[in-house]
């Protein structure tokens, strides 16, 4: 028996015109409210040790060190008798790419917004605050119980969308064919279930990986996605059934490779994606799939066959500087030799997914290509007479990135090699981006401070026999396959038995593939920034975690790689949130059209 709160905040951060995160298009902006956006949260205490922690899933695309300092900072000043730091509270999204963006200390994700917006930061900071409050105040005995289920194989609920990268590991056997996409993933649902003294179910937090981009790029509504309406119906089922305080979680897994999308409709633009759900209506496609989801978490939480989560509550964190690991060879293949490099984005990753929504248009992703080849001969060139530094900084970098044909370097503040972004010979007028890009250098990005992070949280939640496990990463079907057996065969000296990956937590920076996939350099690779041995440098640290957590808490030794930077009101200041010309130019279009009605209605 666990101490228990279930709370709910409102993160509805809707200002007009400001872009949507997800898809870094720059026409994806809000225009209006489909539905409100909330944060939930869920609070565990072992009654016998007073060791609580708390979990909080948020309807937005993922969180960023910012909001979990916002966050903890505000808890600090407004509820200090809650107790929370960074190890005991963990923060995650469930990533609708139809939600607010602009809140990211670092200037790569607030690009398509464009610039950091203060009041999207706060409604999100101050509705988590909320959603914990509220947890905190109707603590009540409470049992867990876990359990899960599979989706049948007809349910139309996710498919592989990197089925060539996928069919690369050589664990895939037989390989996958695109008519049997929607076996290139994990189909299982995992639910673990409160319930109070009284035996009324309290909430829910099931995990499911698939993306939560039902909803195209061309849309201009705020909208919790397909995770969202499915939690809408599972509250709505319990409210009915008078039980109107339950709260459902459904939270993200595996999504990496993984779209709600099958039907090909060649009608769209381009840039739109030419594949949708089930219907022509995008809404109803996005309701259609939180149904399925939601039918498979009803049927699970209704099942008999539940296991008691039982057991003492612990929890760790560790901040690791992603740039500079050198794997475990057990994890690499035995390469005694893999490591990790400051972060840099492939041209893929600004390619798109054909799926989920291409990106740039294909002839300037082919012209790129060309000119990035250009620079890693002349870097390879100019390092041959350079001094021995230079040299060792450019080996490094392409022997770690490998295959990617590397367009930015966010760490280092570097577009095709040169950090003179305004002096780029790709003209403003070729891509929107391009023309952010060089706004955003002049005001900001030549400071010292990177483009996307490069120290970031690695966490641990275990109760009982189950583990929690925060990653602030993306991962694949198969790179997670792979990171939970590792992390299972660690903490199974201690009784774990089951552990659950919970990522977009605490941070975000991209992108985790396998080797193989990464060998592919489809879009998941080209996000991948860290390098080809990412997924063994994350299974390497998460290691570490794991084997401190199998000493007595007095014991244990963390030696954090460094801690997050702060920026300043100042420094976020240099890049604020401002409408673009197109933009304007479309609101006095949009004035116009409404000017003219006005007057034949007359």
């Amino acid at each position: 028996m666990y101490l228990t709160g279930t709370g709910k905040g409102d993160i509805t951060a809707f200002v007009k015109g400001v872009g949507m995160l997800g898809y870094g298009i720059h026409y994806n902006t809000m225009e209006e409210v489909a539905t409100s956006l909330s944060a939930r949260a869920f609070v565990f205490q072992d009654p016998q040790t007073g060791r609580k922690i708390c979990f909080v899933n948020c309807e937005i695309c993922f969180i960023t060190v910012a909001i979990k300092k916002g966050v903890l900072k505000t808890l600090e000043r407004k509820f200090p008798e809650f107790n929370y730091d960074e190890d005991n509270l963990m923060i995650t999204a469930q990533h609708t790419h139809s939600g607010p963006g602009g809140y990211s200390y670092y200037g790569l994700y607030n690009l398509s917004i464009p610039g950091f917006v203060m009041e999207v930061y706060r409604k999100i900071v101050d509705g988590i605050v909320e959603a914990i409050a509220n947890a905190e105040k109707n603590m009540k005995p409470s049992e867990l119980s876990l359990a899960s289920g599979i989706f049948e194989n007809d349910k139309e609920v996710a498919f592989n969308r990197s089925v060539d990268g996928y069919n690369l590991n050589p664990e895939v056997n037989p390989k996958i064919t695109f008519e049997t996409r929607h076996l290139g993933l994990d189909r299982e649902m995992t639910l673990l279930k409160i319930t109070g003294e009284d035996g009324k179910e309290r909430g829910s937090i099931n995990w499911f990986g698939v993306h939560t981009t039902s909803l195209p790029n061309t849309n201009h509504k705020l909208c919790f996605d397909n995770k969202g309406y499915a939690s809408e119906y599972l509250e709505k089922y319990y409210a009915d059934k008078g039980q109107s305080d339950y709260l459902g979680v459904f939270a993200q897994g595996t999504c990496g490779d993984v779209t709600p999308r099958f039907v090909y409709h060649p009608v769209y633009p381009f840039q739109r994606g030419q594949w949708e759900g089930k219907y022509v209506d995008d809404f109803e496609s996005t309701k259609y799939n939180g149904k399925l989801q939601f039918d498979k978490a009803k049927e699970i939480a209704e099942s008999k066959n539940q296991t008691p989560v039982t057991g003492a509550i612990d929890y760790e964190l560790l901040y690791v500087n992603f740039t500079d690991v050198t794997a475990d060879p057990k994890f690499a293949n035995g390469n005694t030799n893999a490591q990790t490099d400051k972060a840099a984005l492939g041209i893929a990753f600004f390619a798109g997914t054909v799926i989920d929504g291409p990106g740039m248009h294909p002839a300037l992703v082919a012209v790129l290509k060309v000119l990035i080849k250009g620079v890693k001969h002349f870097e390879k060139f100019r390092a041959n007479f350079s001094g021995e530094q230079y040299k060792k900084i450019i080996e490094r970098k392409y022997r770690v990135h490998g295959k990617k044909n590397i367009l930015i370097e966010s760490n280092t503040q570097r577009i095709m090699g040169t950090k003179l972004i305004d002096k780029l010979v790709a003209p403003a007028w070729a891509d929107p981006a391009i023309a952010t890009f060089k706004f955003f250098y002049k005001k900001a990005g030549n400071s010292k401070k990177p483009w996307t992070p490069k120290i970031l949280p690695l966490q641990l939640f275990i109760m009982g026999d189950i583990a929690l496990a925060g990653l602030p990463f993306e991962i694949t079907t198969i790179g997670g396959k792979r990171l939970r057996a590792s992390l299972e065969e660690t903490l199974a000296a201690r009784g774990v038995k089951k552990v659950i990956l919970c990522p977009y937590a605490n941070g975000y920076s991209g992108y985790i593939t396998t080797y193989e996939e990464y060998q592919g350099q489809i879009y998941e690779g080209g996000h991948t920034v860290f390098g080809e041995w990412s997924l063994a440098a994350l299974q390497t640290k998460f290691e570490v975690l794991a084997k401190e957590m199998l000493k007595p808490k007095e014991e244990r030794k963390f030696s954090h790689d460094a801690i997050p930077p702060d920026f300043t009101e100042e420094e976020l200041n240099h890049f604020p949130f401002y409408k673009r010309a197109w933009y304007i130019r479309q609101e006095l279009i949009r004035a116009r059209r409404m000017e003219r009605r006005a007057v034949t209605n007359e």
